[in-house]
Parts: structure tokens; C-alpha cells; sequence
């Protein structure tokens, strides 16, 4: 995960919540930008130090402050693990994690969302709007087109992603706004399927006050994803 100087005097209550998961995760590794060192609260302290012996919790700085450090970061760190990428702004039920891992277990080589959504175009071509990317199975949609959306959580196995995933100039350039979509590229690039989690938990808990700042409003509203997902369509020649 990720997090920003405005969330981050309710970084423990996420914490907390992955801590309580019925599956204990490997690590958690929490990434920020390095201007925030020094600024971690009491409460995130205490949790690292109660769990110091297993070094079970990680705070990683880096220059970049783009939310798609979280992903490219940890896969430097870690190219041989499982990933699994949440956000800082919510509270997640205590099956959350195992769902996730479970379907893994059963399609080991896909990305796995408990959200997703897919990427439509009209018949004469242009991308709908965002709003209308709605996942609907019973339409027998094209599985290229399933995207996978962060915030409620996303599994990522070992090598989904094509070796571009952290060429810093491209992302920045194509979908500086938009990890999800940057990494539904390279998914594709890489022939990684994308499914939706087979047992969908309770929605995670909005945590009061965090909501000040979203990207998810930003893209949304002004629908700048399709405008960056016409971009790496056409950067990279995608036929979705």
C-alpha cells in the first residue's frame, strides 16, 4: 500500500485492520514519499515495534509520489512473491485477504479482484464513458476487457505484468492518474487474465476523513481514465 501526508494520522486503523485478517499476511509493506519521514505517528510506531520480531510491517520511502509506487516498488522488492496492493483509506473485513488468496490458490497464474470493471467502447469504436465500464457476466463481456480496481483489493501473481510495468517516463506520460489502468496494460501485454473474486466480502469501511483527496473523483469526474486509457491503447497498439 501507499499512503499521503493527509491520511497518515489514520494509517494505524488500516494497519489494524490487515493485522486482524483471519489470514496473517507475509509483510505489509507500506510505501510513502521520502519527504514524510519523520513525520510517522505514535500509533503507526507502536504497532511497529508490537510486531518488531517478526518484521511484519515495513515503511519504504521513495521519490515518486504517483500512487503507482505501491505495486512497481514492491515487485522490484519482491519479484518472486504474491502481492496483494489496498488502499490507505479503508478499513478491510477480517476475510478480506483470505478470499483473495484462496481464488489465487485456484487460478495461480491471475490477477484476482474482490472489484472489477470493464473497459467498453462503443460499436463504432470510441471508449464510453468510465461510469459505463460496469461489469455485467451475464453479457458474456470480453475477458481482455476486465479491469481490475485497487481500492477494494488486488491480487497479483508472480510476473503478471509485462517488464515495462515500472518504466517511470511511459507512465507518467500515458497515465500519470491511473495505476489501475497503467497495470490493466501491462496485464495485457503480459496475457495475465484478470478475474473477479469468487466470494465477494462486505465493502471496506471508509475510514471519516480521508476522503478530502481522491484521484478516484479526479478521474471520474473529469473522465480523465478514458482519456488515459485511449492513450495506452494507443501508445502500445491494445485491442480492447
Amino acid at each position: 500500500m501507499t499512503t499521503i501526508p493527509s491520511r497518515l494520522s489514520k494509517l494505524a486503523l488500516v494497519l489494524r485492520s490487515l493485522l486482524q485478517q483471519t489470514v496473517r499476511p507475509e509483510k505489509i509493506v507500506v510505501w510513502m514519499h521520502h519527504e514524510m519521514q519523520g513525520q510517522i505517528p505514535k500509533a503507526v510506531k507502536s504497532l511497529l515495534e508490537s510486531t518488531k520480531t517478526l518484521d511484519l510491517i515495513q515503511l519504504r520511502y521513495t521519490p515518486l509520489k504517483c500512487s503507482h509506487k505501491k505495486l512497481i516498488h514492491t515487485i522490484d522488492e519482491f519479484p518472486d512473491h504474491t502481492i496483494i496492493t489496498c488502499d490507505d483509506d479503508f478499513m478491510y473485513h477480517k476475510e478480506w485477504l483470505n478470499t483473495l488468496y484462496q481464488d489465487h490458490l485456484a487460478f495461480p497464474n491471475s490477477v484476482i479482484a474482490q472489484q472489477i470493471r470493464s473497459i467498453q467502447r462503443y460499436e463504432d469504436g470510441p471508449l464510453k464513458p468510465y461510469k459505463q465500464w460496469r461489469y455485467q457476466p451475464e453479457l458474456n463481456q470480453d475477458p481482455n476487457s476486465f479491469l481490475a480496481i485497487g481500492g477494494k483489493g488486488v491480487l497479483y501473481p508472480k510476473q503478471a505484468l509485462h517488464s515495462d510495468y515500472s518504466n517511470e517516463s511511459l507512465f507518467m506520460r500515458l497515465a500519470p492518474k491511473a495505476d489501475d489502468l497503467w497495470f490493466k496494460a501491462m496485464e495485457l501485454r503480459q496475457n495475465t487474465p484478470v478475474r473477479r473474486c469468487s466470494k465477494i466480502v462486505p465493502e471496506p469501511i471508509p475510514i471519516m476523513g480521508t476522503q478530502s483527496f481522491s484521484l478516484k473523483k479526479e478521474n471520474v469526474d473529469r473522465d480523465l481514465n478514458v482519456q488515459q486509457w485511449q492513450s495506452l491503447s494507443d501508445h502500445f497498439d491494445l485491442n480492447v
